[in-house]
């Protein structure tokens, strides 16, 4: 089981967007991939979690956040292989932790808890909350934004994470990420690199067309 939570060792700059729903981060995420010519490592519980309403009507338990956590750490890998020098994480299990802890009522399982303090990122992107809302069948609580805000940031300082806030429109975050990932790129040498075997760039692109769900084999 704490195997499957794990980073699998590879040489990369990994950047994870941070912060409350609808906060912009999948939008970032799009931006960056393509600016750096990288892939994106999109959430996983939107999709098993979208399937279960479609399937149940019932919104996440807690019993959902260790199969959760295991979906996004091995799309997290798998696409990990596919990155040149960056690869843009839309979340991480210290995120899930976050969500964990707020939602019921400070519970977060050992195994969720353990491998959220052991993976690593070289910098996350903190999304503030000046975006609208947009409501769908997964998101709730768009009148505690800003407390949900709060618990994010909190996580980060107390686990002594890299980031930087990002405000304001999407040109100027995606300036002010750029600006913070590039001078973490120019201080690391011999960085994984996919871009030897690409035939057509696009096809660095086509998998992020696709949901992952299936073809994880999960």
């Amino acid at each position: 089981m704490e195997k499957k939570l794990k980073q699998k060792p590879i040489n990369l700059v990994k950047v994870v967007l941070f912060g409350p729903e609808s906060s912009g981060k999948t939008t970032l995420s799009r931006q960056l991939a393509r600016y750096y010519h990288t892939v994106w490592a999109p959430e996983f519980a939107r999709e098993y979690l979208q399937n279960k309403w479609n399937n149940e009507r019932k919104t996440c338990e807690a019993e959902d956040l260790i199969p959760i956590a295991i979906g996004q750490m091995k799309l997290e890998n798998k696409l990990a292989k596919r990155a040149d020098k960056i690869l843009i994480c839309d979340t991480d299990l210290l995120e899930t932790k976050v969500y964990s802890e707020e939602f019921y009522g400070g519970f977060v399982d050992e195994k969720l808890n353990k491998a959220a303090n052991e993976n690593q990122y070289d910098l996350y992107l903190l999304t503030y909350i000046d975006t609208p809302w947009e409501e769908d069948d997964l998101r709730d609580r768009p009148e505690q934004r800003l407390e949900m805000f709060n618990a994010f940031e909190t996580a980060l300082k107390k686990h002594n994470r890299p980031y930087i806030l990002l405000k304001g429109d999407r040109e100027t975050r995606l300036k002010n990420a750029t600006k913070a990932i590039d001078k973490i790129i120019a201080n690391k040498e011999n960085l994984h690199s996919f871009s030897d075997s690409l035939q057509d760039l696009d096809m660095h692109f086509l998998h992020q067309n696709n949901d992952f769900g299936t073809s994880l084999d999960y």
